[in-house]
């Protein structure tokens, strides 16, 4: 393993009975970034946080974070955070108690920095964890995270509990946080364009494969958007994997895999097609459409991996 990847995934497998979720999973996560990992529900994420939280055996496959296998092992966990919204306390624990224990567990935990999110995030700490809200619950998942300072701290979503304007705050906070404690993090999120200026990194999951694993600047450049007339557009990408496709009376408009080069531009300009960016959550969005027996009604066309990507690493 690379000093310099704190995470490195090689062949991951994961099956329950016969069902597997997990396949051959490849990819690495290099020290002090923040790594978004994308996917629909059901893609596979949080079984992957799982394992490398050390909450699940894997299958088969390679797992490593900080050069050993994750799985039982008391030193791998001892520099993790793993925090989610639906995060298990003792039934009569409170907000109070819960950042009370936090420096047993984590090394770097900053006290200060608990106190400050409590009063941001205007949380309860005499309130039972259990009466709390969902949002309430979201927040004391987050403060946990950033106090944490842990090498390697995973958020499974915790956030999704919170307003806009809460979510807002974690997103400033957490950035200058790291900005002055640099440490490694990986998260998951349907929010994505909430995100992506945070993101160094995507992967992105389908049914338990990749299909994305790249820098961000890079995944915007990895499809671009095709519109105007239906006849028009598919004289511009007959020769171009389509992987997404949305259409209102004689307009469409349709995602396309790659790089728009000049053949592709002067083929839209001579059909009166216009060329676009495609955001980083509709780029998630058309990859999660592979494979979706809905997909051919959306794209007009089968939707496989042959006739979309497979997989994409840039």
């Amino acid at each position: 393993m690379s000093t310099s990847h704190v995470v490195q995934v090689s062949g991951l497998n994961k099956s329950y009975g016969k069902t597997r979720v997990l396949t051959d999973l490849d990819f690495s996560i290099e020290e002090n970034t923040i790594t978004g990992l994308l996917g629909r529900n059901g893609a596979g994420k949080t079984t992957i946080m799982s394992i490398l939280a050390g909450q699940e055996p894997k299958s088969g496959g390679r797992v490593s974070v900080f050069g050993a296998e994750p799985f039982e092992n008391a030193d791998v966990l001892a520099n993790m955070c793993f925090v989610r919204e639906s995060q298990k306390y003792p039934e009569d624990f409170k907000t109070s108690h819960v950042l009370k224990t936090g420096p047993w567990f984590f090394e770097n935990w900053d006290a200060a920095l608990a106190d400050e999110l409590v009063d941001v995030f205007r949380l309860p700490v005499n309130t039972r964890i259990k009466k709390l809200s969902r949002g309430q619950l979201s927040a004391v998942a987050i403060i946990v995270g950033m106090a944490s300072r842990a090498p390697l701290t995973i958020f499974d979503e915790p956030y999704l509990g919170l307003d806009a304007t809460a979510r807002g705050l974690f997103y400033d906070y957490l950035l200058r946080d790291f900005m002055e404690h640099p440490r490694t993090i990986l998260m998951s999120t349907h929010l994505i364009d909430e995100v992506s200026n945070l993101l160094e990194k995507v992967v992105v999951i389908d049914r338990g494969r990749k299909v994305l694993d790249t820098g961000v600047d890079e995944a915007r450049d990895a499809a671009f958007t095709v519109a105007g007339g239906a006849q028009a557009i598919d004289a511009v990408v007959q020769d171009r994997k389509v992987l997404r496709r949305q259409s209102l009376g004689g307009l469409a408009s349709v995602t396309v895999d790659g790089f728009a080069d000049e053949a592709i531009r002067a083929r839209a300009a001579q059909h009166g097609a216009e060329i676009g960016a495609v955001g980083l959550q509709d780029l998630v969005s058309a990859y999660g459409l592979i494979d979706d027996p809905a997909a051919a009604a959306i794209t007009g066309e089968p939707r496989t991996r042959q006739n979309a990507t497979e997989e994409v690493t840039r």
